[in-house]
């Protein structure tokens, strides 16, 4: 018996052309971009098959283009008959993950995270924050760093991937000067990342405010698939929690490291990564070696994935 994760990817997956082969191979991956084409009134098929890198990134774009493609995608992993015993999403993946619970409506989802990524680039000005990622350090190495450069500027963990990756943000002198100690502490690598805000930190609490006064109108309802939260990598209890945890996130470290081994404890043997790009799947390999993991953005690795899965129930 398999017992199967869903990880949905965040942002910085994104690339252009994603999601087109799949698209145009199955019509009910196809049905999903014109739902969020519908949803948004604008081309989501051009955007994420057509568009370039500098459209792409930019924050209320680079959202709804990556829910989009993952759950495109799972839809067709569903049509082959793999559905997850439990769903997680690193950072904006986390509405991907809900989405795949039923928690939430598709198109109400898209709408959100369009609205979520204007809000996070308007609540720092431009060049005024920064996020970086630091490689080869222990985390309390990485936060004792933190609290030595806080003298320049807000400077928190925004991410705890996996052993020896943290991710930070803050203000922009904070995080370079953090890097500098980091370096200076051994840190094989602290090297700041091309993003326009810095995302999971205090400075984006007032992004979290005004996402907080949109999901009172949005209808969440209980997880039919247990849903790992980032905020604190357990289980979401009700609806209630949801958008709690929604808003908290915006300004939350991710603990991706632990909502993982959380999983693993569930039981879990197999992750699959939906939507483009395989860092989670990376991410989980670092954490336990042991797992199986397999991602799935194109034909090629649907194919691949399907396959795999099927025979190893036959050999169960």
């Amino acid at each position: 018996m398999i017992k199967l994760a869903c990880i949905f990817p965040g942002q910085g997956a994104q690339y252009p052309g994603m999601g087109k082969e799949i698209a145009e191979n199955y019509r009910q991956a196809m049905d999903i971009f014109d739902k969020a084409s519908e949803r948004l009134g604008i081309n989501m098929k051009k955007l994420c098959f057509e568009g370039d890198e500098e459209e792409l990134k930019k924050t209320e774009n680079t959202q709804p283009s990556i829910l989009t493609t993952s759950i495109a995608i799972l839809e067709v992993l569903k049509l082959n008959g793999i559905i997850p015993h439990v769903t997680a999403g690193l950072s904006l993946g986390e509405y991907s993950a809900l989405v795949a619970s039923n928690a939430i409506n598709f198109e109400d989802a898209v709408a959100l995270v369009k609205k979520r990524g204007r809000y996070m680039q308007e609540a720092v000005p431009a060049g005024e924050g920064t996020m970086a990622a630091v490689m080869g350090l222990q985390k309390d190495e990485v936060t004792e760093c933190l609290k030595m450069a806080s003298g320049y500027g807000v400077v928190e963990p925004a991410n705890f991937n996996c052993p020896g990756q943290v991710v930070i943000a803050g203000h922009t002198k904070a995080v370079e000067k953090a890097c500098a100690l980091l370096k200076e502490r051994g840190a094989k690598r602290a090297m700041l990342l091309p993003v326009s805000a810095p995302f999971h930190s205090s400075l984006l609490k007032p992004a979290g405010e005004k996402l907080a006064d949109i999901l009172d109108f949005v209808k969440v309802k209980k997880t039919e698939v247990p849903v790992v939260s980032n905020v604190n990598a357990q289980i979401i209890k009700d609806e209630y929690e949801i958008k709690k945890l929604l808003v908290d996130q915006v300004s939350s470290s991710v603990l991706w490291e632990d909502s993982v081994r959380n999983i693993i404890g569930m039981g879990v043997d197999t992750f699959i990564e939906v939507g483009p790009g395989r860092t989670l799947s990376a991410f989980v390999k670092k954490i336990d070696k042991s797992i199986n993991t397999y991602n799935v953005e194109d034909i090629e690795s649907l194919e691949s994935t399907i396959a795999s899965i099927r025979e190893r129930l036959e050999c169960n």
